[in-house]
């Protein structure tokens, strides 16, 4: 048992962890991907497509006697959800993204926990005492991580070497050449109105997930809804039948991808670190997808790494280990405060109860 809770204190971190190597996959491929020339209205379509059909065969088998009856109220907040993510916030950032660099954006969405925390505090999601440590370290934790995204941007220095990169001595970059004009503008606010975007959504599924604590069921849904309305949109703003159209390339890839990790995967096990920690210590793990992207873009890209986006960087996860000790103990763990059985499955797998029943003395994620 006494594994076990230790277990389960370290789950919502290695989830993290696994979601932001997941997450720096997609910027990667997709910003590939809209090089090439596909659409992302389509590419949005085709990813909530795909996450759908592999979440919802799950959702029915598992939590078939435990879902919860379809409200009114739910089915608003359904529609909320599927406008917030799958239509607004993925178009805005496949737009910044195409308009900038893989890991431009990435590091811009580095404020998506400043974000988030203000709407927390707003919505009194977040509790703050200013007179505590651990209040203190979230709003400086917050205030250094955006800063340090701000010097990433602001400051790009000396092109640093690698083994695996081949630049010139040249200190013109893809992106500061992109400086010169309004894409790169254009780019950073499609990034700022997504990021804005996946903070709304981040709140509206926490409080979703109160009533509603069936994470595949959700997450079908909002898949489901995002391809209608996104499909709705993609139909407007792509009159050319032909950039639906794709083939066993790159971009089935992305598609593929992006549906099954960063939105069927990505939903599911978000919303259940939400409810063990809170939506602000899910969204301060941004900065090491930026870290990743930055490095793997500069291998696999051609992207340069600068000296301004590794002190940065440094900065950046100085912010975030402030922050994420400020959240230490905002939430006390279900299984120490009570010894309920279906309570101690909070960050379990879904069962269907005959699995139960098997399952009940095995210590499963």
């Amino acid at each position: 048992m006494e594994l076990a809770g230790k277990w389960r204190k370290v789950m919502p971190y290695l989830a993290m962890v696994f979601l932001q190597f997941g997450f720096a996959g997609l910027f990667l491929i997709s910003v590939a991907s809209l090089r090439q020339g596909m659409s992302h209205y389509v590419l949005v379509v085709y990813r909530n497509a795909v996450a759908a059909v592999i979440v919802a065969p799950l959702a029915l088998l598992f939590e078939r006697k435990t879902r919860s009856k379809m409200t009114l109220s739910l089915f608003c907040k359904v529609l909320a959800l599927a406008l917030l993510e799958p239509v607004l916030d993925q178009n805005f950032f496949y737009m910044g993204a195409n308009n900038t660099s893989a890991s431009f954006s990435s590091a811009l969405t580095n404020i998506l926990p400043a974000v988030t925390f203000v709407n927390a505090i707003v919505l009194r999601m977040e509790r703050i005492n200013i007179k505590e440590r651990r209040s203190q370290a979230k709003i400086v934790g917050t205030l250094i991580t955006v800063g340090g995204a701000l010097l990433m941007i602001l400051f790009s220095g000396p092109v640093m070497g690698f083994p695996w990169t081949k630049h010139s001595a040249s200190p013109a970059t893809a992106d500061s050449a992109s400086h010169s004009n309004g894409c790169w503008l254009m780019g950073i606010f499609m990034i700022l109105l997504s990021c804005f975007c996946w903070s709304a959504f981040f709140i509206l599924q926490t409080h979703t997930l109160r009533s509603y604590p069936s994470e595949l069921t959700l997450t079908a849904m909002i898949c489901g809804m995002g391809v209608m309305q996104s499909g709705t949109v993609a139909l407007v703003m792509e009159r050319d039948i032909k950039a639906w159209a794709i083939g066993f390339d790159m971009r089935l890839f992305t598609a593929v991808y992006s549906g099954i990790m960063c939105s069927g995967v990505a939903y599911y096990v978000q919303g259940i670190v939400i409810q063990e920690r809170g939506p602000v210590f899910v969204t301060a793990f941004s900065p090491l997808c930026m870290i990743i992207v930055t490095v793997l873009g500069s291998f696999i890209l051609s992207e340069v790494i600068t000296l301004g986006r590794i002190i940065g960087a440094m900065v950046i996860v100085v912010g975030v280990y402030a922050l994420i000790w400020g959240k230490g103990n905002d939430h006390v763990n279900k299984a120490e405060r009570d010894d309920n059985f279906q309570k101690h499955k909070a960050f379990e797998l879904p069962f269907t109860t005959t699995n139960i029943t098997k399952a009940s003395d095995l210590d499963r994620i």
